[in-house]
């Protein structure tokens, strides 16, 4: 955690205490929908529908998981950012829709501050530095040493221009100087794919998506982009143990809420939040997909995300990143 973060946690703890109390009169009357905004079945789907069980019970009514891909998150969020403020319509807010979209979209239809209340954050992808195993490299240092010979460049492979994984490569480009050629894929599964199969040769995966990778010895893991170890990969070395100070990127989701959502509600839905994120089952289930959850109030949330939403922007101003 940053240190914004953890202060902004610790400073609206006891508001919480008290303020979780008081819940709005009657809420929730009807069913909740929440909105992701990607496709049914990957990470993010399984991350809202692990969490809305145990949710809707602290609740006593039904969250329906309704799922609104495109655009780069932004049809889902426009969706949400329209909707009545009052409780019964939420949104999975990631990297992408809160933190890079302004920036690499002029004309975005939404905007994270003036349109979404932060509810809590949810969960965090640890980003892993691999490469296939033809590579010649086991070690960060060894890993440079080589890059720095490649005359033409080093591909690397993304799930797509913009996301986290190529936006962690360009932070790493712009702190090493190294020659880093991207290559754009639609998804992460084609991407990882290619670099597995050595028509790439490296990339920034997410734990979720490389650990059986990286367990099978399809992918070598060279670091990883936390401030530790990932509990998944207690082998690979940090980026900042390998001498990048302050590295540190991650693919992270929270829930929010339409702007102006009453705070007893925001509260109340913070409160089903953390008693979700609490529950063992849960927590295995993240565990096992690489995933670090992410307790904390609505304040704690909202500090993060503005401080991601300022970090990518430099990086994506530096590299001049653009999506048509």
């Amino acid at each position: 955690m940053t240190l914004r973060y953890t202060a902004a946690l610790a400073a609206s703890l006891t508001l919480t205490v008290f303020a979780g109390a008081a819940h709005a009169a009657g809420y929730p009357e009807r069913p909740i929908e929440w909105v992701v905004p990607y496709p049914a079945g990957g990470g993010s789907d399984i991350v809202a529908r692990t969490l809305s069980e145990p949710m809707a019970r602290e609740l006593k009514q039904t969250l329906i998981i309704s799922n609104k891909p495109g655009a780069a998150t932004a049809i889902g969020a426009d969706y949400a950012a329209r909707a009545k403020a009052d409780g019964y319509v939420m949104l999975t807010g990631d990297t992408a829709t809160l933190a890079a979209n302004p920036s690499l979209y002029p004309k975005l239809s939404y905007q994270p501050q003036r349109d979404f209340d932060a509810v809590g954050l949810m969960t965090r992808f640890s980003m892993i530095l691999v490469v296939n195993p033809s590579v010649p490299v086991k070690t960060y240092d060894e890993f440079l040493a080589w890059a720095k010979t490649q005359k033409d460049g080093v591909p690397y492979a993304t799930p797509g221009s913009g996301s986290p994984h190529h936006l962690a490569t360009e932070l790493l480009r712009a702190r090493t100087g190294l020659n880093l050629v991207h290559v754009p894929y639609r998804g992460a599964a084609p991407a990882v794919q290619d670099v597995v199969g050595g028509q790439v040769p490296m990339m920034f995966v997410d734990s979720a998506t490389g650990m059986q990778y990286i367990a099978s010895g399809k992918l070598r893991p060279i670091a990883v982009a936390s401030d530790k170890r990932p509990a998944g990969f207690p082998q690979v070395p940090t980026l900042i143990e390998s001498g990048l100070k302050d590295f540190q990127a991650y693919a992270w989701q929270g829930l929010v809420v339409p702007k102006g959502t009453p705070p007893a509600i925001v509260q109340q839905l913070n409160q089903a939040l953390q008693t979700a994120l609490a529950q063992p089952a849960v927590r295995e289930r993240f565990a096992a997909m690489g995933l670090e959850t992410l307790p904390g109030t609505p304040d704690a949330m909202a500090a993060y995300a503005a401080e991601e939403q300022g970090k990518w922007a430099k990086v994506i101003k530096e590299a001049d990143i653009r999506v048509d």
